[in-house]
Formats: structure tokens, sequence, C-alpha cells
């Protein structure tokens, strides 16, 4: 089979591989959309396991099964994710799935961007979930990072009503202003350099979008009746993004870092300000299996948009082209990768 290889960022190869085989428990997935993820472009992390097939929003069809698996068969239109938590853990029945070891250690045979994914066993029972007739595999695709964006905001315990700032209106900065606002969010500013994805936060739920480099505390309070934001989400991993989170947020609101950093990144944190304000800090990496569920749901009764987020989708043996325009980011949202094209 066809798999798109990675190397580098502006290296991704289109090889050869023998496709899949499957054992007990485990699925075959015919790849139909895979989307490439910000993640995917992150060289600090990536390089050091190089070379390797990358892509985890995967949605496609069934195209066979290994003995014992009941709950689906050959055909079955289906999404599933990568991380899997134990579910039985310390960590996971505390709600802390993030941190489980099986969630860190489950993972696709080979890869998204290839033909066919051997899907293991624990990926299957507690990873995989039918797709409704009315959603894509396109739509299907976006199941996992939408995940992510559901996870993040019940852990910032978002309410109805509160004002909201997302710093960085890329993919998952405009899924958080989706989710926000179909949680009922009050103002929604969201900020970031590149002028297609101001226009397309605005489009897609944000009020007001302006560049990451205005002053953005003052364009807040003009369009929310004086007040800083109850909820900033830093949706980038830039210093500037993350100094300008803690000049955003309102007395008693909460700041939630959502963009992963390389190891050993470090930002001096206001103390005082934050004690004094009561300021709240949390953090959120992957989407549990409940959360799946609450993306799927999302998506299929049309309350997030993901269809419209899609600007590009390529073969596999344009999967370097797909980095590079990633990479980018200025006339992009989400490039899907079909290999059957």
């Amino acid at each position: 089979m066809r798999v798109a290889v990675y190397y580098s960022n502006r290296d991704v190869r289109l090889e050869e591989r023998p496709r899949p085989v499957i054992g007990p428990g485990e699925a075959l997935l015919q790849v139909e959309a895979s989307g490439i993820c910000g993640s995917d472009v992150m060289e600090w992390y990536r390089l050091r396991k190089a070379p390797l097939v990358l892509g985890h929003e995967v949605a496609g069809t069934v195209a066979e099964t290994g003995p014992g698996v009941t709950r689906f068969r050959p055909g079955d239109r289906i999404v599933a994710t990568h991380h899997v938590p134990c579910e039985c853990c310390r960590y996971c029945l505390t709600g802390r799935h993030s941190v489980c070891e099986t969630l860190r250690t489950t993972s696709f045979d080979p890869g998204g961007f290839s033909e066919f994914v051997r899907l293991p066993a624990p990926n299957v029972e507690r990873g995989t979930f039918s797709l409704p007739d009315n959603v894509t595999a396109d739509e299907g695709s976006f199941v996992e990072p939408l995940a992510c964006v559901v996870r993040a905001l019940r852990i910032s315990r978002l309410r109805a009503g509160q004002s909201v700032a997302v710093l960085g209106s890329g993919i998952s900065g405009i899924l958080q202003i989706q989710v926000a606002r179909a949680l009922g969010a009050g103002k929604i500013l969201a900020t970031d350099p590149v002028p297609f994805r101001r226009d397309a936060a605005r489009r897609l739920g944000a009020d007001v979008a302006v560049p990451s480099d205005d002053d953005v505390p003052a364009r807040i309070r003009e369009a929310n009746e004086g007040r800083l934001a109850d909820q900033v989400l830093v949706c980038t991993a830039a210093l500037p993004a993350i100094a300008q989170a803690f000049r955003c947020v309102d007395r008693g609101g909460t700041i939630l870092f959502f963009a992963p950093a390389p190891p050993g990144a470090t930002y001096p944190v206001p103390l005082h300000d934050v004690w004094n304000d009561g300021i709240t800090m949390v953090h959120s990496y992957a989407g549990p299996p409940a959360d799946m569920l609450v993306a799927l749901d999302l998506i299929a009764a049309k309350r997030v948009d993901v269809a419209a987020m899609v600007t590009h989708r390529i073969s596999l043996a344009r999967t370097q082209e797909g980095f590079e325009r990633v990479i980018r980011a200025s006339d992009s949202l989400k490039v899907i990768v079909d290999p059957r094209i």
C-alpha cells in the first residue's frame, strides 16, 4: 500500500509498505480522510521519531475485522482515535485521562497518511465509533481534534454568558470559538496575525477578530462593556500570546493553555497578579472517549460546522504540499489527505 513517510517538515515521501495484517480484536480501516494537524508540523516533537507515518485525524470504512470484533463489520463507516485511555487506572478513574499510561502508548499502525490503518484492539474497543449517515468522512476526521477542544472547555468550566478571548485562530482556535458559541458564550474575540484566519474566525463565530499585535485588551474592553475576558483560551505557544493572556483576563477569570510548548520552555508567571486577581490557570491535552462522543454529536447536529473549515483536499502523493500549506498558515485552515485520489 502507499504511505506518506515523514522525514522532516519539508521532506515527506510517498513510499510503499506492506498492508497491515490484523489480529484478534483488531480492525483494518480504509482511510478516506486524514487531517493534517498542527502537531504534525512540530519538528521539535516529530524529528526525533522520524522517519514515520503521521496522521491521527482519520475516518473511513472498515475493510476487515479480526476474531472477537462484534461492534463493527466490513463496510461500516467509522472514526477512530490513535490515543485511548485504559479507563481503569487511578488517573482515568479521577478524570485525568491524558496522563494515563495506556493513552500515551497506544497508536495506529502505521498512521493516517496511508491507504490502510491497523486499529489495535484497545483502539477498536474504546476509541472507534460509527459515523452517522449525515456525517461525511471529511467531517468525521474532525472528531478527534474537536474532542480535545470539548475536554479543554470542560476543564476550563466555560459557562453560558461568559466572555471569551481566543488567542490564535488556527484550527484549534476556531474549533474553540465554535464550541464556545455552541455552549452559549457571550462576546467572543479572536486574534491571529494572518488576515485569512481572522476572516475565518469572524465567519465561524467570533464577534470580533483583530491582529495579534493589536492592543488586544483594549479591543476586548470595547467589545465587552468595558470588561476583560472571563476566559482566555491560548491556542498558540508563542511567548507574546502567553504574555498577552495575563493582560486580557478579567478578575476571577480563567486562562486555558491549549497549545503544547517544547520541552524546557518556560515563562515567568506574574504570581502577584494571579493571586491578587484570583486568576485560574488550566491546561488540557487529548480527548477521552466520552468527549469523542460529544464531539461526534456536535458535528452530526451541525452545532459545529467543521465542513466549512476544510480548505484543501489532496492525494497522498501531495502530502508534502499539504504540510507546506499548514506551515505557511496563510491560505489554509484544514488540509485533508484522501488516499483514494
